[in-house]
């Protein structure tokens, strides 16, 4: 059987060897971490070290690490009213970019009308000046923008935000599950007050997450309650297996990651020379920085489940943006923000790039659009005839 090529890692990535062999030697642990005993200690060891790890990555306190079962769960901790930094007001409305991931779009635990989106760009980056005008008045705000987008692969400006946001009283959170492990991000540096990680983005288990808090921000409202574990900030028995080989994955990955860019986003230009070849075809946000990793494109006529299904027959996995909408055959929310009609948000492919990715892989993927948009090509001139 011809080995498939595996295109699709923005909506999650293999396991590293290094998060395997870490969880295959917790779960052999028989104590709860919030036990005592020798046992229980164990099992705390491990958690801390990866909270250690976690921490370093990010320029991050171990004590402001706060694991959850997810991403998403950890959006939903940090979209709360009522959050304060030092002598700031708490905050009494979200604003979020409209480019967002369906977790932080859905407004976590503010009430509707305390939510506001801030417009991007043609180019898929935030719009800056629409944030200030958002900020000018009304109670603090939490601004919630990622730092980079899991459909376009746009970065965003998070450092810039960060201080009119602060200028204006208010804190920013920063969904840094795409950009983690792909490209430098230091909540210090950037001047995040609450940035939330995945372990499946960078090689480690799905089912884990991470909050990270600016060192002096307020306590966070928790989601779950009924515990003491993580500080009192989420309760429920840590998933120490999943959290071990999450620590591990981070710290692979860190190693790795600046080579790993260079390698990758070589690969990526190949790819998009091949693609530039297809006529009329149109790549999104390439005309700003992106993640080394991302292409998202499309063609005249293109319907993005017809191609999905396409190159999945030709062994190749790919998606039509982001995994957490599949299923639903509907326009990107994303293309649409961009100002794109629905007809060519429903049409886009978005490929992207990990650690196995091959020349190898490139090439079978430029010789299966081929055979797909030849197709596409033919139908059209039997429609016309």
């Amino acid at each position: 059987m011809t080995a498939r090529v595996y295109l699709d890692w923005n909506a999650t990535t293999p396991l590293r060897p290094e998060a395997r062999a870490a969880m295959a030697a917790a779960w052999d642990l028989a104590g709860n971490p919030s036990s005592v005993h020798a046992e229980g200690r164990e099992a705390r060891r491990l958690v801390e070290a990866a909270r250690a790890a976690t921490a370093a990555a990010v320029g991050a306190l171990p004590r402001n690490v706060v694991f959850t079962s997810s991403g998403t769960e950890a959006n939903a901790l940090a979209l709360a009213p009522g959050l304060r930094n030092g002598a700031r007001g708490p905050v009494g409305r979200l604003l979020i970019s409209a480019i967002e991931h369906a977790s932080v779009l859905a407004g976590g635990r503010f009430a509707p009308g305390a939510v506001s989106k801030i417009t991007v760009t043609k180019s898929g980056v935030i719009d800056l000046d629409d944030l200030r005008r958002h900020l000018v008045s009304g109670p603090p705000a939490l601004v919630s923008i990622m730092a980079a987008n899991n459909e376009t692969g746009a970065l965003q400006p998070v450092r810039e935000a960060a201080g009119i946001v602060h200028e204006a009283g208010g804190l920013l959170h920063v969904d840094a599950i795409q950009a983690f492990g792909k490209i430098p991000f230091n909540i210090s540096a950037i001047g995040a007050d609450l940035a939330t990680l995945s372990a499946h983005k960078i090689g480690g288990p799905k089912g884990v997450g991470a909050l990270v808090v600016a060192e002096g921000l307020g306590a966070l409202v928790p989601l779950l309650r009924g515990g003491g574990q993580e500080l009192g900030r989420r309760a429920g028995t840590e998933n120490v297996a999943g959290i071990a080989g999450f620590g591990a994955a981070v710290e692979a990955a860190i190693v790795a990651r600046d080579a790993e860019a260079a390698r990758i986003g070589l690969l990526r230009s190949r790819l998009e020379r091949g693609l530039r070849q297809s006529e009329g075809l149109t790549l999104f946000s390439e005309e700003v920085a992106r993640l080394p990793n991302t292409t998202l494109f499309t063609a005249p006529g293109l319907k993005a489940e017809t191609a999905v299904i396409g190159f999945d027959l030709e062994g190749i996995a790919v998606s039509s943006g982001s995994a957490c909408s599949s299923g639903k055959v509907q326009p990107s929310h994303v293309l649409q923000a961009m100002g794109f009609a629905a007809q060519m948000a429903q049409g886009a492919v978005r490929l992207s790039l990990g650690w196995s990715t091959s020349e190898a892989d490139i090439d079978c993927c430029l010789e299966a659009w081929r055979k797909l948009s030849g197709a596409l090509l033919r139908g059209e001139r039997r429609n016309t005839a």
